[in-house]
């Protein structure tokens, strides 16, 4: 994963296709692009204003993501999930996600404790669907970069890309934010309390 590796937060010069690719995927991520749309190669290249290679690599970014697929003789699409597929991510991301808590719990600090609190001030007013996502990610992100485990974090980061179209759908449509947010606040409260348990739970 090229745009998600180590953090979100870093800063780093992007390439044409990952630009690309961050765009479309944001595109992906919020609904604006559905589910098994076709994504025509020219019509794209000429709405960014770069090559059919060009374009072409940054719909390889985000196949390895899972998030599009390529059709012989028929392009490219987005990738739809069914619910049992689902079902199989979030069970992938709650081992992996409660096993990088317990590493990373003993190694917070006061200040991720910080970043992570001043996220969620944010989230509590936020509308955006976008940046909600965003925001949802960097949550996590902030409590799990202590582990130290790069490799694990991208993992992460790719399941979460894989459904996180579908959270959009769930937090807005079905107003469950509130409860999204009072679940992240409880998680921050362990957290800060090294209570390993309860934020696996």
């Amino acid at each position: 994963m090229k745009n998600t590796s180590k953090s979100l937060t870093k800063t780093k010069r992007i390439t044409i296709p990952e630009s690309i690719s961050n765009h479309l995927r944001k595109q992906i991520l919020i609904g604006e692009i559905h589910a098994g749309e076709p994504l025509r190669q020219e019509l794209l290249a000429q709405q960014f204003g770069v090559s059919i290679s060009a374009l072409r690599e940054a719909l390889k970014i985000l196949e390895g993501e899972k998030l599009v697929r390529f059709l012989p003789n028929h392009g490219a699409e987005v990738i739809r999930l069914t619910a049992e597929e689902a079902l199989e991510i979030y069970e992938i991301r709650m081992m992996l996600e409660t096993g990088i808590l317990a590493l990373s719990i003993p190694k917070l600090k006061e200040e991720d404790f910080l970043r992570a609190e001043k996220i969620l001030e944010e989230e509590a007013s936020c509308h955006d669907p976008a940046r909600y996502n965003e925001i949802n990610s960097l949550f996590h992100e902030y409590l799990y970069e202590p582990a130290g485990n790069l490799r694990l974090l991208d993992m992460i980061h790719l399941l979460h890309n894989n459904v996180a179209r579908y959270l959009v759908f769930y937090l807005d449509k079905m107003d469950f934010k509130d409860f999204s947010h009072a679940e992240h606040t409880a998680l921050l409260a362990a957290c800060r309390e090294r209570n390993v348990r309860k934020a696996k739970q």
